[in-house]
């Protein structure tokens, strides 16, 4: 199976590790593995004062910042680990992630579970993934 976890470095990825560990059947070398992050876009104004370089430092120090900790956890259980780090609106483009080319069978994702009423259950971000795509999506909350 080949199993995507959207990451953001919040003690809710965190959670989300801990509960993949603790299931053999979702936590082994016999599935795929592939950690997404997606950074938000910098404003505008802030993007047009700093030059290109600058800014594309930025997102890849913010990704790696949220990775490198998934990637030695998922070492210390003896599973290989690939990574996709973006740019973008979160909730849009993991559920493009996810459904690119039907190449991921399950999302995993943890959810703050904070907003307006409607998002009581769940945080936004993930009622928004839910409804973008097409991948059974894990959520641990």
């Amino acid at each position: 199976m080949n199993i995507l976890l959207a990451v953001d470095g919040s003690p809710f990825t965190k959670k989300m590790l801990a509960y993949l560990a603790t299931h053999e059947e979702l936590l082994g070398t016999n599935h795929h593995y592939t950690a997404l992050t997606v950074q938000p876009p910098l404003p505008a104004h802030a993007r047009a004062s700093l030059s290109k370089e600058l800014v594309e430092e930025y997102y890849e120090d913010e990704s790696q910042k949220v990775l490198d900790p998934v990637v030695k956890f998922m070492a210390t259980k003896g599973v290989a680990l690939q990574t996709i780090s973006k740019v973008g609106h979160i909730a849009e483009t993991i559920a493009e992630v996810a459904s690119q080319d039907k190449h991921f069978d399950l999302l995993v994702m943890g959810s703050h579970g904070h907003g307006a009423l409607a998002t009581l259950v769940m945080g936004s971000i993930t009622t928004k993934v839910l409804a973008q795509t097409t991948v059974p999506v894990l959520i641990v909350r």
